[in-house]
């Protein structure tokens, strides 16, 4: 049985003008959030936080510089070296967490409303979808806590041997827009019923809702200092905490280039352990005995579109056999003209628009690169003339594998279709790659689907889906796209150390 992705729908029954007198209602935080208060700002830089659904501006956001960075790192490091965080029985920090989740569920609507209006998703997912992840993780994480294992290995006769998991310390979680809280949480979880403290900065595109997520941490009685959020660009306060010393672990999930210099960084000051998520280009593989075509293409359309495209995970390469190229294709982008694009605060809008003007402006740089290379635009390729960062769900036939739509992470509602006549060319093409976060395979020949996922070089592979998955299972990538895993049990290997206590009887 086929699959066709993580879809859900709005969980409050709330019309569309119901979610427009809200948005006018809303009079969100916007100061950085330190040792559990609103921290006041030094004088300084602000910014203009614009929502991409209108180009109106939403708040004026302080940004920080080194002093609140460090402000920010002294609190998370003094509730980790003096407070009761680290201290905690494992059940109690659980209690914590799980209360945390509770009213998170709690503010749901709000937290949804947020995330809609900053970057531009739409309310049914943002709610159905995003806040659905964000409780989950919490509540996952939370329920782990009092679960870990320490080991006492067999020793020589005599002798005693205890290993046990230490929380490494403070951690940065640097996370982008395009899923602001999920990301959050995925590094903010296992880190926290861990025992570590942490600085959260979030993407200078949504720092509105993860001021309320750490508001609602302090409320659900989190001790001060152990969750702070600072806001700011990522040339100074993420630079700022990547650069210092008193943080002992950072995790970013981002662009490739952004991941680099995190690991200058940490190379230039106390070689804190940074763990990276980065960008994918990957391949999704319908091959012609797929077990249901039309659902192959109606997840490959939902895959690219869901969410504007703006996925690390997005399928943005179809690579389809040609015997059934044309049938996928021609269902593909007849999904993609009736696709409802529109205000994000309508729970009838499918897609929404991309974060900015200038992240819209790039998308339709590919465009341009697309039909300059001799690709076929099929569909879309466009800005769309309504206030907003809009474009058109997109569409390229033709693409060859030299083509940069073919090869660089767009980031965007744009799909290029490549073709193949056998397994090993659609491994071949599906590996010619960069980058290795996800990949797809359709097929009902079982043993096609174990050769061909071994022969991916891809952290996750779906077969006969996509985006499939839960907290159970981890995630990340290889070669470009990063290294670590987010998500299950793995995911707390980043924020642990192991320490060994020998001890002779």
């Amino acid at each position: 049985m086929t699959t066709p992705g993580p879809r859900g729908g709005t969980v409050s029954e709330v019309s569309y003008e119901e979610w427009r007198a809200r948005a006018g209602r809303l009079a969100p935080a916007t100061a950085h959030r330190i040792g559990g208060a609103d921290a006041p700002q030094s004088p300084g830089d602000a910014f203009d936080l614009v929502s991409p659904r209108d180009g109106e501006v939403l708040a004026r956001v302080p940004a920080a510089g080194k002093d609140e960075v460090d402000r920010a790192v002294a609190a998370a490091r003094r509730a980790f070296d003096e407070g009761p965080w680290p201290r905690m029985r494992p059940a109690e920090r659980k209690a914590h967490l799980l209360r945390w989740a509770d009213l998170v569920e709690r503010d749901r609507a709000e937290l949804a409303l947020l995330v809609s209006l900053e970057m531009g998703k739409p309310i049914a997912e943002a709610d159905g979808i995003e806040l659905r992840a964000v409780i989950n993780g919490l509540r996952w994480y939370a329920e782990i806590a009092d679960k870990g294992l320490d080991e006492a290995p067999r020793t020589a006769p005599g002798s005693l041997a205890l290993v046990t998991r230490e929380p490494a310390g403070v951690v940065a979680a640097v996370v982008p827009w395009n899923f602001p809280l999920t990301m959050a949480v995925w590094k903010l979880g296992p880190a926290l019923a861990a025992g570590c403290t942490a600085v959260l900065k979030p993407a200078e595109e949504s720092p509105l809702s993860a001021l309320r997520l750490a508001a609602l941490a302090d409320e659900a009685g989190l001790p001060p200092g152990v969750l702070n959020v600072v806001n700011g660009p990522g040339e100074v306060t993420g630079r700022a905490l990547g650069e210092h010393p008193g943080v002992d672990v950072l995790a970013f999930t981002g662009s490739t280039e952004v991941g680099r210099h995190f690991l200058r960084y940490a190379a230039d000051s106390n070689l804190k352990r940074v763990w990276l998520e980065l960008g994918g280009k990957s391949p999704n593989i319908i091959l012609p005995d797929a077990p249901d075509l039309d659902a192959a293409a109606d997840t490959a359309a939902w895959g690219i579109f869901f969410n504007a495209g703006e996925m690390c995970t997005a399928p943005s390469r179809l690579l389809v056999h040609r015997d059934v190229a044309d049938r996928v294709v021609e269902r593909i982008v007849a999904r993609a003209s009736a696709m409802r694009v529109g205000d994000p605060l309508d729970p009838a809008t499918e897609m929404g628009p991309l974060v900015s003007s200038r992240h819209r402006d790039r998308v339709l740089s590919y465009t341009d690169a697309g039909r300059a290379e001799g690709a076929s635009l099929l569909v879309g390729g466009s800005a769309i003339d309504r206030p907003g960062h809009f474009v058109e769900p997109t569409v390229f036939g033709g693409v060859t594998p030299s083509m940069r739509i073919a090869r660089e992470e767009i980031f965007g509602p744009v799909l290029s279709v490549l073709t193949f006549t056998d397994a090993d060319e659609a491994v071949r093409l599906a590996n010619d790659t960069d980058y290795g976060l996800a990949a797809a395979v359709w097929t009902s020949d079982l043993s096609a689907a174990h050769r061909i996922s071994r022969a991916l070089r891809a952290g996750t592979v779906w077969v006969n889906c996509y985006e499939e998955g839960d907290y159970s299972v981890p995630f990340g990538g290889v070669k470009l796209s990063g290294h670590g895993r987010d998500k299950s049990l793995h995911a707390l290997d980043k924020y642990t150390d192991l320490k060994t206590t020998w001890i002779e009887l």
